[in-house]
């Protein structure tokens, strides 16, 4: 292969015109997809303290707020809820007139077209803030599942668009996809998150989602940040089941997990750009420590070049509107 001075890589780096014909990877709004958390309550609009610019919305609000991320062409939000009550069952997550069920139909009458993705999981309706059924101080993995298919239904049946299992237990996917299925709603796809790791980078979602465990920790069901292999086996496992798009949650830490996920499967694949992930930035700006719109967008561009097709983020009006800045 020739070398230097015949090779010069700097040629194609001498202008930004010549830079854009090269350019192996690129950031779009159709990558986005922007998370909300619904509420009770009229005119509530309660700011979780360590992720400045997220609220927590009631669902009056959060329709107005929903205006601006149309008219920015994100393609699609995932809704949380955060509920008035919670009890050992997790049981405002299926009920039928639960904050998220309730949001779901508010939305879709507003925004018809909005693609509404609901995250499927007990741990924000338990008083014991788990993801699944407790007995004595352990998390039942197989009577869970029907209440995860349950809320799943439930969320399909308000409107949903797609829903996204965030529980990890096994075979929670296959139970989804037999009560879509046998409910009739076989064209819903499942966004499986399927490589999610006991990370300490979700602190600050647990406020926003008051979803924080009262005893233990998740590292019976969440995965181990030391492991590779194993996420290709849940991912596999996903895959088999019956699952659309695989996740991988963290997302700055794992990248590595989204390219060997993207290389092994060439599936869909999502990367969750979470809460931790965005409060470290807007602390480090607020301290004018960083300039926030080129490490976000160098962050979320790293993400695609990693093997992301789709990007769960809190930044997402904000790149929105940096890229239709240019």
């Amino acid at each position: 292969m020739p070398q230097f001075p015949t090779i010069r890589h700097r040629r194609l780096r001498l202008n930004d015109r010549v830079r854009r014909l090269v350019r192996e990877n690129h950031l779009s709004v159709n990558d986005l997809i922007y998370p909300v958390f619904a509420t009770y309550g009229q005119g509530v609009r309660r700011e979780v303290t360590s992720m400045p610019g997220v609220y927590n919305l009631s669902i009056d609000l959060l329709i107005e707020d929903l205006k601006n991320i149309e008219e920015l062409g994100i393609p699609g939000i995932m809704v949380f809820g955060v509920p008035e009550q919670k009890d050992e069952v997790g049981s405002g997550a299926y009920d039928p007139e639960g904050i998220v069920q309730q949001a779901v139909r508010a939305i879709k009458k507003a925004y018809p077209e909005m693609l509404v993705i609901t995250d499927v999981c007990l741990c924000e309706y338990t008083s014991h803030g788990h993801c699944g059924l407790i007995k004595g101080d352990t998390v039942e993995n197989d009577t869970t599942l029907d209440l995860l298919a349950q809320t799943a239904l439930s969320h399909v049946q308000a409107g949903a668009d797609m829903v996204a299992p965030s529980d990890m237990m096994d075979g929670r996917v296959a139970a989804i996809r037999a009560r879509l299925d046998a409910e009739g709603y076989t064209n819903v796809p499942i966004m499986a998150y399927s490589a999610k790791y006991a990370s300490a980078y979700y602190g600050p979602f647990r406020e926003a989602a008051g979803s924080t465990p009262q005893f233990g920790d998740r590292k019976t069901y969440q995965m181990d940040p030391a492991n590779g292999d194993e996420a290709l086996r849940e991912t596999l496992q996903d895959i088999e089941e019956g699952a659309d798009i695989v996740m991988v949650k963290p997302a700055l830490a794992y990248m590595d997990i989204i390219r060997r996920v993207k290389d092994q499967f060439n599936y869909p694949v999502a990367a969750y750009n979470v809460s931790g992930e965005y409060s470290m930035v807007k602390a480090a700006a607020q301290l004018g420590w960083i300039d926030e719109k080129k490490i976000v967008l160098e962050t979320l561009t790293g993400l695609k070049r990693a093997g992301a097709d789709m990007l769960i983020t809190y930044h997402a009006p904000e790149v929105a509107n940096w890229l239709k800045e240019g």
